[in-house]
C-alpha cells in the first residue's frame, strides 16, 4: 500500500523507478595498484603485452574507416530481399559542421587520434567520454575533448535518471559539474551499474596480475644471480649487528647477474641450504602461453592477429582477419555510430535534421562472394523479366540498384545474298562483286530494325 501510494506521489515524468550507482565491479584485494579502480584498468596497458596488443590493435581499427553523412531515407517497403542491403542509395552530404568537428575535433588532436584514444578507454574500462565545448553565443559544438574514465563520476537522481557527470581534475582540487548534454559517453554494458560500463579488463584482471607476476618472478630470478634463492642456517643465534654484516656482505658478493657463480665463504658454522625449485621446475613458459589464450579469448582475438604464427597458414590468416573485422571491429564501431546518431548530431539542432552518420565498412572485400552474388541477382532479374513483370521494380526486388533500361535491339533479319554472276570469284582470289565484308555486316547487324525491314518498330 506504502509503495503504490509512493508512486502516485511521484511527479509525472519521473522515472518509474529509483535508479542508483553501484561499486560496479569490485576488484580482489591486492589488485588494485592505482588510486581507483578504473585507474588499475588503465594501468594494465602498459604492463602486460597481451593487453597493449590487444588493445590497440582494437583501437586503431575503429579509428580508421572514414566516417559519412546521409540524409535519411524513408523505409522502404517494396525491399524483398533479406540476407542484403544492396548498393547504397542513400544521398551523401558533404560540407557539414558535424562532419567536420568529427574529423577535426579540437586544436590539438585529429579525428584519428580522438577515436584512438577514445576506443583504448573503452577496451580498459568499459566507459569512453567526450566532453562537448560550444560556442557561448549560439551553444553550437565547437569542440570534443576526450576525458579519462577514472575522472568521470555519474550523477544520478530518483526523478531524471541521470543528472549528469562530475569530472575530478588531475590534482583531485577541482571538480567540473558537467550537464547530460555536455558528454557524449560510449560504454560496454554493465549488469550491477547502469550508469556506468564493464570491459574485458575487469573480467581478466586476475589473469593480467598472474601474467605481470610470472614477468616480475623471471625479472628477480636473474636479479638474483639467475640462481634459486636458498637459506643460510646457523647453529647460534645472530644478534642485529652480525645479521646486517652478513646480509650486506651477501648481496654485495653475490647479488647480479655478473656476480653468479661465485664462490661462497660461510664462517661460524654457517650452513647454506638451496632451495629446491628452479625456474624450470615453475613451468613459467606454459603458464604465460595459457595467460594470453585466456586474454585473447575476453577480447574474442583470433591469434593470428597479434602476431601468434606457429601453425598458420594463409587460409586461416585470411579466416582470422575476417572474423576479427566482422565481429570484432564493426560491432564496435556500430556502438559509435549508435552514440554519434543519438548524442552527437542532435546537439547541432536544424543543422543535422533528418541526417545520419555511417562509416565505410572495413570487412575486407571477398571478391568470389561479391561476384556470386551479382551473377544470382542478375539471373533472378532475367528469370522475373522473362515471366513478365515490371521491370521497373525488379532491381528493388532482388537487391540491385536501379537501372535505365536500354532498348533491347532486334535480332538483325538474315538477307539472302544475290546469286552469283558468271565469272565470280572461283577460287582464284578475286573478291566478288556482291562479297559483304566484316564492315557491312557490321552495319547491318547494328542498323535499327525499321531501317533493316521497312516496319514501324
Amino acid at each position: 500500500m506504502k509503495s503504490g501510494l509512493r508512486r502516485a506521489l511521484r511527479p509525472r515524468n519521473a522515472v518509474p523507478i529509483p535508479v542508483g550507482t553501484s561499486s560496479g565491479y569490485m576488484a580482489l584485494p591486492g589488485l588494485a595498484t592505482g588510486a581507483s579502480e578504473r585507474e588499475t584498468y588503465l594501468r594494465t596497458y602498459g604492463t602486460v603485452g597481451t593487453v597493449f596488443s590487444i588493445v590497440s590493435l582494437y583501437a586503431s581499427s575503429t579509428a580508421r574507416p572514414a566516417w559519412q553523412m546521409f540524409e535519411i531515407e524513408q523505409q522502404d517497403k517494396n525491399r524483398y530481399t533479406t540476407r542484403d542491403e544492396g548498393s547504397d542509395q542513400r544521398q551523401q552530404v558533404f560540407g557539414n559542421p558535424a562532419l567536420t568537428l568529427l574529423n577535426k575535433p579540437n586544436p590539438f588532436m585529429t579525428g584519428f587520434e580522438l577515436r584512438e584514444l577514445s576506443q583504448t578507454y573503452l577496451e580498459l574500462t568499459g566507459e569512453s567520454y567526450w566532453v562537448v565545448e560550444r560556442n557561448e553565443l549560439s551553444s553550437m559544438p565547437i569542440g570534443l575533448w576526450p576525458a579519462r574514465p577514472d575522472r568521470m563520476q555519474p550523477v544520478t537522481d530518483p526523478e531524471d535518471y541521470l543528472k549528469g557527470y562530475v569530472y575530478t581534475s588531475p590534482d583531485g582540487r577541482e571538480k567540473v559539474p558537467l550537464t547530460v548534454d555536455e558528454v557524449i559517453v560510449v560504454k560496454y554494458p554493465n549488469p550491477l551499474d547502469p550508469t556506468r560500463g564493464l570491459g574485458p579488463v575487469q573480467a581478466v584482471l586476475v589473469d593480467i596480475d598472474a601474467a605481470r607476476y610470472a614477468s616480475e618472478w623471471n625479472r628477480n630470478w636473474f636479479i638474483n644471480s639467475a640462481e634459486p634463492g636458498g637459506i643460510i642456517q646457523s647453529d647460534d643465534e645472530l644478534n642485529d649487528a652480525d645479521w646486517q654484516r652478513l646480509m650486506d656482505r651477501w648481496r654485495e658478493q653475490h647479488r647480479g647477474v655478473a656476480r653468479a657463480h661465485r664462490v661462497a665463504v660461510l664462517e661460524g658454522g654457517l650452513k647454506w641450504i638451496p632451495n629446491s625449485h628452479s625456474a624450470k621446475d615453475m613451468d613459467f613458459a606454459n603458464l604465460r602461453d595459457q595467460e594470453r589464450d585466456i586474454l585473447r579469448e575476453a577480447w574474442r582475438m583470433h591469434k593470428v592477429m597479434v602476431g601468434v604464427s606457429d601453425d598458420v597458414n594463409r587460409a586461416n590468416a585470411q579466416t582470422g582477419e575476417e572474423i576479427f573485422s566482422s565481429w570484432g571491429v564493426v560491432p564496435r564501431l556500430d556502438r559509435w555510430k549508435d552514440a554519434l546518431n543519438a548524442q552527437y548530431l542532435p546537439l547541432f539542432g536544424s543543422v543535422t535534421a533528418g541526417r545520419e552518420l555511417d562509416y565505410i565498412t572495413p570487412v575486407p572485400a571477398n571478391r568470389e562472394q561479391d561476384n556470386a552474388e551479382l551473377l544470382a541477382k542478375s539471373q533472378a532479374a532475367l528469370f522475373l523479366s522473362q515471366a513478365g513483370f515490371e521491370k521497373s521494380q525488379i532491381p528493388r526486388v532482388v537487391g540491385l540498384p536501379d537501372m535505365d533500361a536500354a532498348p533491347v535491339q532486334p535480332a538483325p533479319v538474315p538477307i539472302a545474298p544475290p546469286q552469283q554472276q558468271s565469272g565470280g570469284d572461283q577460287g582464284d582470289g578475286s573478291q566478288p562483286a556482291n562479297h559483304l565484308d566484316g564492315w557491312t555486316l557490321a552495319r547491318i547487324a547494328s542498323a535499327p530494325y525499321n531501317q533493316l525491314t521497312g516496319a514501324p518498330r
